[in-house]
C-alpha cells in the first residue's frame, strides 16, 4: 500500500488573491473554486493519473481567520526557467512578493522572498539554457 503527494494546502486570508499570485509565479491555472478555497495546478488531476504515478501536486489556498505568526516550517523553492535568477526576483517583486530576512545570511546563492501574505519561498538558481558562443579559431 502506498500514498501519493497530491496537494499542498496553504492557509491564508484571501485565497483568490494568493491563488492569482501563485498562478502568475508558476504558470498554473485555477482548477477549482469554492467559498473560502481555491485549488491551482499545472494539470487536471484524475484518479487514474494519480494512481499511475507521482505527479506535480496542486496548491490549495484555504481561508482561515488567523494571520501568519512565525517563520514557515515548510516552504516552496522555485527555479526560473526562462531567464536569470535576478530577472525572476525582479518579476516576482512586480507581482507583489517581497524579499525577506529569515536569518539566511548573505553568503548564499538563493533569494528568500515572501508572497503577498508573508509565506516564505526561495528563488533558486536558474534552469534557463545557457548559450555559449564559439570563438572562431585563427
Amino acid at each position: 500500500m502506498t500514498s501519493r503527494f497530491t496537494e499542498l494546502v496553504i492557509d491564508c486570508h484571501d485565497p483568490q488573491r494568493l491563488a492569482a499570485f501563485w498562478c502568475e509565479v508558476l504558470d498554473f491555472s485555477v482548477l477549482e473554486r469554492s467559498a473560502g478555497k481555491v485549488e491551482i495546478g499545472s494539470w487536471e488531476p484524475t484518479v487514474e493519473a494519480v494512481r499511475a504515478g507521482q505527479m506535480t501536486p496542486t496548491l490549495v489556498f484555504v481561508q482561515v481567520p488567523e494571520g501568519k505568526a512565525v517563520k514557515n516550517r515548510l516552504h516552496l523553492d522555485v527555479s526560473p526557467i526562462d531567464g536569470s535568477t535576478a530577472d525572476e526576483v525582479a518579476r516576482l517583486l512586480r507581482l507583489g512578493a517581497t524579499t525577506v530576512d529569515v536569518g539566511q545570511g548573505h553568503d548564499r546563492n538563493w533569494t528568500v522572498m515572501a508572497d503577498p501574505e508573508g509565506n516564505e519561498f526561495d528563488v533558486l538558481r536558474t534552469l534557463a539554457p545557457t548559450t555559449t558562443h564559439d570563438t572562431p579559431r585563427a
